[in-house]
């Protein structure tokens, strides 16, 4: 019994036993796993802040042309307003001409007239005999029918000077009616030119004003997103941390089990000597365990896109309607888990092989341009912060909203900005 005693005595003492180091790596499995349920779920929020940048961005984008769209018809309008404020200065200085030469004509008119008057006046005072007196006054035959011709000339001269004044007159009377008019005209176009400036310079205003708020609200998302991107880095840290943790453990306890039983093993080697007839009341455990962690997928099966016939654009169409109710996750790009609209092209595309943006505003100008009446499938609409796949007959399927996820829609379920052809 001393023999007994004396080897139990010299089993070294363990701190901790197995039993207890295996429940703090249970406790430091189950903080790794709630780190990632936490790092996890904070990158769904980057996903998802993610998407609502570039939603964002598109917005501001379109915000951004709109405003340079309103400047530039701004600018042009104050040009119009310079040029009429200068023809209206121009037409002020011709009018301020004509209206003196017209008061010229006038008097010159009048002065003729007045003297034209006299004559007449004078020789009806006269009577016939002065033109009788001039007549016999007459040197011979000759000389009467020149006095006589004079006479007739005069009254001519009288006449015609008179209708020449009044003909200048009247043009120019008829030119400044004609330049008041204009004026007139000028004033109006004018005052229109200036009403639309007014009303330019408040739509520049509330256009700038929307882009200052999607500006705003990009910067937020920006720090939404750095501050997910922080939480991630410092997530995955402790992961490691914790990681590296759980290995010492399993040292610590596979140093446990070998000291705990060659502790038994002592044991049982004094109990044995002590007596033949007892039996070991210890039995031999293994410290092996397999890792089977065979996986069976109970998902549905998609066909790639090698397994489609037909033009390239028919290929990409069919491909891509395989993936109709599957959801839809802002940020996201996965056909199967989730993608929001122009992840759901790009993905479809890069199964296939091409480089396509990634944003449904950049989508617009990729690609080359045609009419709806071309469209064929495979070709992708652009509508206003959306985009989707022409499938054919007059369909698209696209990544529509959280709520319905992929679907078949009618492509003119709303206005569509371009239709680009990528194949």
């Amino acid at each position: 019994m001393s023999f007994l005693l004396l080897a139990v005595s010299t089993v070294p003492v363990q701190a901790k036993t197995v039993s207890e180091l295996e429940q703090e790596k249970q406790e430091l499995e189950k903080k790794k796993q709630d780190a990632k349920n936490r790092q996890n779920s904070e990158q769904q929020k980057l996903d998802s802040v993610t998407g609502t940048i570039g939603s964002i961005q598109d917005n501001a984008d379109a915000a951004a042309e709109e405003v340079e769209e309103v400047d530039a018809a701004l600018v042009e309008t104050i040009a119009s307003v310079e040029i009429i404020e200068e023809e209206l200065k121009e037409k002020e200085e011709a009018l301020q001409k004509t209206t003196a030469d017209y008061e010229a004509a006038k008097e010159t008119e009048q002065e003729q007239y007045d003297a034209m008057k006299l004559r007449i006046r004078f020789m009806y005072e006269k009577g016939d005999s002065t033109y009788l007196q001039l007549l016999l006054e007459s040197q011979d035959f000759g000389d009467m029918v020149n006095k006589a011709d004079y006479v007739e000339q005069l009254y001519s001269y009288d006449r015609k000077m008179l209708e020449e004044y009044q003909r200048v007159k009247q043009e120019t009377e008829d030119l400044k009616n004609q330049l008041e008019d204009e004026k007139a005209e000028l004033q109006a176009q004018q005052h229109e030119l200036e009403e639309e400036q007014k009303s330019l310079t408040i739509m520049l205003n509330e256009k700038k004003k929307a882009y200052d708020d999607y500006e705003a609200q990009l910067a937020q998302a920006k720090r939404e997103a750095a501050v997910y991107k922080a939480n991630i880095k410092k997530q995955s840290d402790e992961i490691r941390q914790l990681e590296s943790a759980s290995s010492q453990k399993d040292s610590e306890i596979q140093a446990a089990k070998k000291a705990e039983e060659e502790a038994r093993k002592a044991q049982e080697e004094a109990l044995r000597r002590q007596s033949e007839e007892s039996s070991s009341s210890y039995s031999s455990s293994s410290s092996s365990s397999g890792d089977s962690s065979g996986s069976s997928s109970s998902g549905k099966q998609y066909a790639s896109p090698s397994s489609f016939s037909g033009s390239k654009g028919q290929q990409i169409a069919n491909y891509a309607c395989q993936f109709i109710g599957n959801p839809y996750v802002p940020g996201g790009t996965s056909l199967t888990d989730g993608a929001d609209c122009s992840g759901f092209v790009w993905r479809v595309y890069k199964d296939f092989g091409y480089s396509v943006p990634r944003t449904s505003y950049s989508f617009r100008s990729y690609g080359s341009e045609v009419s709806y009446s071309d469209a064929q499938p495979g070709d992708v609409i652009c509508y206003a912060g959306h985009v989707a796949l022409y499938i054919g007959n007059g369909q698209i399927v696209h990544a529509s909203t959280q709520r319905t996820g992929i679907k078949i829609t009618n492509a003119t379920y709303k206005e569509m900005l371009t239709i680009r052809r990528i194949v």
